[in-house]
């Protein structure tokens, strides 16, 4: 193991640099700047420790371990995320991105409901630990919605808000199953053509990401995203509690996905959930014809925008097989009986006076 000298400079620099646009803030925010100056000063000691400790890792000094190691990352990775939480609600913006690793793409569609906030806010933690992550949170709406605007603008993630309502006939009725139509469709190609756009002029060689589609009720651990960042063609791992299993996964032998272990339509060309694969930013750039469609057989949406892609499942890279990063999980539905019961008798709601 071996630290690079010059991402330690970098981040000195970035913290160095949100301490300068601090300083300069208002001064009724004095004594919040003194604590997070403090922060960014202990910060920056850790960093130079660990660039000279890296030296001992091979002779048995502070890094003897590899578990030790991932657990002072980890809390360094918590110190950032509560700097960058208070950075946003202090209203300042700061780049603490490093050029030198792929960023993830991470596109979200969202639809208003009583869980969404809460669904969001948990999103927003798990990805404030996540080095460059850019968020692309795309609400199923005519216009952005407050809440979620003001939701961002304190989250302290790096994001891009989008918006596009789906079409009525694409919608699900109260009394269908929620497996009975695609959702999301039209706001995840918005956030791909919002990535076409943005790159459009850049010379695609040079350009180092990965696009993961983030659905806001999934369960992420922090490992996945490592897992992910180094795709070149189409990554892949298992996916939990999904598809009435344990556990969906790839199969694989010598490094190769042969199959797929799965209990529902286990033939099709691409058997995986949203919520396991990666694409390469570069790969989806230069495939125009990739996109969701609401023209396929039901559960079939992931495996035709896959073939877009790669042509079959010997050019995908499997991740993970062993282990589970992530989990398809649901929020229960709020019970707001007596929630009607106020509207029904001309009462304010019971949210009436706070502030979203």
């Amino acid at each position: 193991f071996q630290m690079n000298n010059n991402n330690t400079f970098l981040n000195f620099v970035n913290y160095f640099k949100c301490y300068s646009r601090l300083r300069f803030f208002q001064i009724r925010h004095r004594k919040t700047i003194l604590v997070i100056a403090l922060l960014l000063f202990t910060i920056s000691i850790f960093w130079e420790s660990i660039h000279f400790n890296s030296t001992e890792w091979s002779t048995g000094g502070k890094f003897k371990s590899l578990r030790l190691y991932q657990d002072e990352m980890l809390l360094l990775q918590a110190h950032i995320g509560y700097l960058r939480k208070k950075l946003a609600n202090a209203g300042v913006n700061v780049n603490l991105n490093d050029p030198d690793i792929p960023t993830i793409y991470v596109i979200t569609p969202t639809y208003g409901r009583p869980e969404q906030l809460a669904e969001l806010t948990r999103l927003c933690h798990t990805f404030l630990l996540v080095p460059n992550l850019h968020w692309i949170l795309v609400e199923d709406a005519k216009i952005p919605t407050t809440l979620v605007t003001n939701f961002l603008n304190n989250c302290g993630v790096s994001y891009t808000q989008l918006y596009v309502l789906t079409p009525e006939q694409a919608k699900l009725k109260d009394m269908d199953p929620h497996w009975s139509k695609p959702r999301g469709v039209i706001q995840r190609n918005e956030g791909i053509q919002y990535l076409r756009n943005l790159f459009a002029k850049n010379n695609q060689e040079d350009l180092k990401g990965v696009v993961y589609f983030g659905d806001d009720d999934n369960t992420y651990s922090l490992e996945l995203f490592s897992t992910m960042r180094d795709t070149k063609t189409v990554s892949v791992w298992p996916v939990a509690l999904v598809g009435g299993l344990l556990v969906e996964k790839p199969r694989v032998d010598n490094g190769k996905v042969v199959g797929w272990d799965v209990a529902w339509s286990p033939y099709r060309a691409f058997a995986t959930d949203m919520a396991g694969f990666a694409v390469n930013l570069q790969l989806l750039l230069r495939k125009p014809r990739a996109k969701f469609s609401y023209r396929v057989k039901i559960g079939q949406l992931e495996s035709e925008f896959i073939k877009h892609l790669i042509p079959d499942i010997s050019h995908l890279e499997p991740k993970s097989h062993k282990k589970i990063q992530v989990w398809h999980t649901r929020a229960k539905k709020a019970n707001l009986e007596q929630e009607v019961k106020l509207k029904i008798n001309l009462l304010p709601p019971s949210d009436a006076n706070f502030v979203m």
